[in-house]
């Protein structure tokens, strides 16, 4: 058989999912430690809820902006963007020691996200900020992009992240929120976009041609209003997609 893998991850302690009924249908989860969202108490739940489903948890710091969910790129020195995402970082980790859980992976939200994608400034700042994490923690980047580049060559363990509810441009960035064609909601229209990145290492862009991408985890977005569909759809398709040799 030819079995297609796909690893579904979705962001947590944002106060938006419904994460009782998405968690058994992912494999991992990321939660907000602070930054854009969360609080000791909503880790904590988070937390709870993703070893009652068996999931690899993450943390999901962001540009320190509550007000703009952190979606808004901010002009802060190196130290103290630095010191805002290790912040993040060891919130959550205090809330996993006391569950004797280890950090699986750290994935970024929203504009730090995407300004490492494209910023060497930006990533190499990230990079120097976590540098203590980086034989123990994935990250969780997007492919051929500057930040996931720059940690390779610094020894750094990356997981290639593809979007599963988020169109694409013909450069691989995510279409803007503020374009109508940004979101992908049917479950049958996520399953094929996923399935073509999964089957063919590329993935077809607004514009409507092919560019190749990697993906060994695929994010769903809590705070998409067909998420619990897309991920319990995926989770059931998948296998009817897995042919003999």
């Amino acid at each position: 058989m030819n079995n297609i893998q796909v690893e579904i991850n979705c962001d947590a302690g944002e106060g938006i999912a419904d994460e009782k009924r998405i968690f058994p249908f992912i494999n991992s989860c990321s939660i907000a430690c602070g930054g854009h969202a969360g609080s000791l108490s909503t880790m904590t739940k988070s937390v709870e809820l993703a070893l009652k489903n068996n999931l690899k948890i993450g943390a999901h710091p962001s540009y320190p902006d509550k007000d703009n969910f952190g979606r808004v790129s901010m002009k802060l020195s190196p130290k103290n963007l630095q010191s805002s995402i290790l912040h993040q970082l060891k919130n959550l980790e205090t809330v996993l020691g006391t569950k004797g859980i280890k950090l699986h992976h750290i994935k970024a939200h929203g504009a730090l996200y995407n300004d490492m994608a494209k910023d060497p400034t930006i990533a190499a700042v990230y990079l120097a900020g976590i540098t203590e994490y980086r034989d123990s923690t994935f990250l969780y980047v997007p492919y051929n992009s500057v930040v996931a580049n720059m940690a390779l060559e610094q020894g750094f363990k990356i997981k290639y992240e593809a979007f599963a509810d988020r169109n694409y441009n013909d450069d691989l960035s995510l279409v803007s929120r503020k374009h109508k064609n940004s979101l992908i909601l049917e479950p049958e229209k996520v399953l094929d976009h996923v399935l073509q990145i999964a089957k063919n290492k590329t993935v077809v862009t607004v514009e409507g041609t092919k560019q190749k991408l990697k993906a060994d985890t695929f994010c769903v977005h809590g705070d998409t209003k067909s998420a619990l569909e897309i991920v319990s759809y995926i989770r059931q398709m998948i296998p009817n997609h897995n042919t003999p040799n």
